[in-house]
């Protein structure tokens, strides 16, 4: 497991935005449904060919692809509680995955794996490949393999749009810093920034809140995740420093089915155009300027 990482379950964000987590943060259980526009243009690829991969042969016999998501996060993977869309950088990334497969938007089932799932929904076949806020480590390795990664991102902080105080990590002796209860950028603020407050709530959207009303100066976990919260609220709230943390996201697959993760791989180098536009539509409204990071060769 990577320092400093969440195990807290990410609960349910309070308001339905665009649908970005230290995290292997949980998501909840649940299947499939809708899709909203795509940020980008996804051509669907024909004739696909893709010799030696078990899992695609799986997709073809099924004729969709299933995906494993986060449906909690806002700007990374949310599903819309009144319309059942999921929007989001994850599902973008999943979007573009999917059709340079051969398929589009609507052969695709999105299925919510909590994150302590997520391996044994992979080994299972419950899901083909899995995008939501997975970060590479070498004991996930042991029993998946991974594509990418096509996030970097690490432990930040959210502020008040106002705050001129709080810039970085080193500013914050004295004030009061909010995440998930017992989760890990809490023990890490805890252990490590001793003059500084903390409290904590059962979820990040209520840490949200508590900043917004007062009641703490900054939010703290995932980079990813706050940047969704500051996309939201960009009048409001904002991203302050760089993650002092490392966190690398990537496409989670079958352990052992080489053909497709060098596939994504390929697709994720030769498409920095289709990327760049992700981000920019979604996490990108934050106002953080992010650039893809190179692949590695897992």
């Amino acid at each position: 497991m990577a320092l400093f990482r969440t195990k807290k379950a990410v609960l349910t964000a309070a308001t339905a935005v665009m649908a970005l987590a230290l995290s292997a943060c949980g998501g909840s259980s649940g299947g499939g449904g809708g899709s909203s526009a795509s940020a980008a243009p996804y051509q669907v690829a024909t004739n696909v060919s893709l010799t030696g991969s078990p899992t695609f042969d799986k997709i073809k016999s099924a004729g969709k692809v299933t995906i494993g998501v986060k449906q909690d996060q806002p700007g990374l993977g949310f599903k819309d509680a009144a319309t059942g869309e999921y929007s989001g950088f994850d599902i973008e990334i999943a979007k573009w995955m999917a059709a340079s497969l051969g398929y589009g938007a609507d052969k695709i089932d999105y299925k919510a794996i909590p994150s302590a799932n997520r391996e044994s929904a992979i080994q299972n076949g419950d899901v083909n490949f899995y995008i939501g806020t997975y970060s590479i480590t070498d004991k996930r390795k042991q029993l998946v393999d991974f594509a990418g990664p096509y996030f970097v991102t690490g432990q930040g902080l959210l502020v008040k749009k106002s705050n001129t105080a709080i810039n970085s990590e080193k500013d914050l002796a004295g004030k009061t810093v909010c995440s998930a209860t017992g989760s890990t950028p809490i023990q890490n603020i805890k252990a490590n920034f001793p003059q500084t407050k903390t409290t904590e709530f059962d979820t990040y959207s209520q840490c949200v809140e508590a900043l917004k009303n007062g009641q703490a100066d900054a939010v703290t976990t995932d980079q990813a995740i706050l940047l969704g919260y500051a996309a939201q609220e960009p009048d409001a709230l904002k991203v302050v420093g760089q993650p002092f943390t490392t966190e690398k996201y990537g496409i989670g697959v079958p352990k052992g089915d080489t053909a497709l993760r060098k596939f994504f791989n390929d697709k994720l180098t030769s498409g920095k155009d289709t990327w760049q536009k992700i981000y920019d539509s979604t996490l990108g409204k934050s106002g953080t300027k992010v650039e893809q990071p190179a692949v590695d060769n897992y």
